[in-house]
């Protein structure tokens, strides 16, 4: 496994990339995100360990650039930032996982193992073209095409979409929404899945037709095919 670590903090990087590469990966060191953009679209690269404060471009900005971009690569943050908001800003931005300092080596790479199996098990060839209504969406290019204009979806907003065709005609719990999109436990009193199903809708839907989205009141929601 090939990682691009982006991390300042030497006592940290030095720790990180012992334990890695006594394992046999290869580990590749920026020190900061600009240092860190040459490598980000080589093919060889699995994944990226990415530190948020760093010198110049930060992390969140940086976790920002690659999604707008249209770089999927997977994106762990590194944070001594453990508030749930801080969490939320990162994994909004476009990151896959946030693990908080200081952690467990083991942890580490459980997170690193599970973010790569789970790119690789989406990179196994499927039907990733699907047609619904008037809309094309392709999911391997990360793209939602409305007729002929392409549909602008945050990266939030495009993973909820999928996670709602994945599971289309199947009613989704608000909780099992949070957990597979934002990838962290919410206060069941939070609203963020009302938002985002609200924004996706505005963009998606056909004002002449019904929402192709759901609410099964009291439980969640559902993508309608059938």
């Amino acid at each position: 496994m090939q990682i691009l670590l982006v991390e300042d903090d030497r006592r940290i990087s030095s720790f990180v990339i012992k334990g890695l590469e006594e394992m046999g990966h290869q580990v590749i060191l920026a020190e900061s995100a600009e240092a860190a953009r040459e490598w980000v679209n080589a093919d060889s690269l699995d994944i990226v360990v990415l530190d948020i404060m760093l010198p110049g471009i930060d992390g969140i900005q940086f976790t920002k650039m690659l999604r707008y971009r249209k770089n999927h690569i997977p994106i762990l943050i590194l944070s001594a930032l453990g508030e749930i908001e801080d969490k939320v800003e990162a994994l909004d931005s476009g990151a896959d996982d946030y693990l908080v300092k200081p952690f467990s080596f083991k942890e580490l790479v459980s997170r690193i193992n599970a973010l790569v199996r789970r790119e690789g098990y989406k990179n196994v060839p499927t039907d990733t073209c699907l047609q619904i209504r008037d809309l094309k969406i392709d999911l391997e290019r990360y793209e939602v095409h409305k007729g002929d204009q392409l549909v602008d979806l945050s990266p939030k907003e495009f993973k909820l979409f999928k996670f709602l065709i994945e599971n289309r005609n199947k009613t989704l719990s608000r909780t099992a929404i949070l957990q597979a999109v934002w990838g962290i436990d919410f206060d069941n009193n939070t609203n963020v899945v009302d938002v985002y199903v609200s924004y996706l809708r505005g963009k998606v839907d056909d004002e002449s037709e019904l929402s192709i989205i759901k609410t099964v009141k009291g439980v969640g929601y559902m993508l309608k095919t059938d």
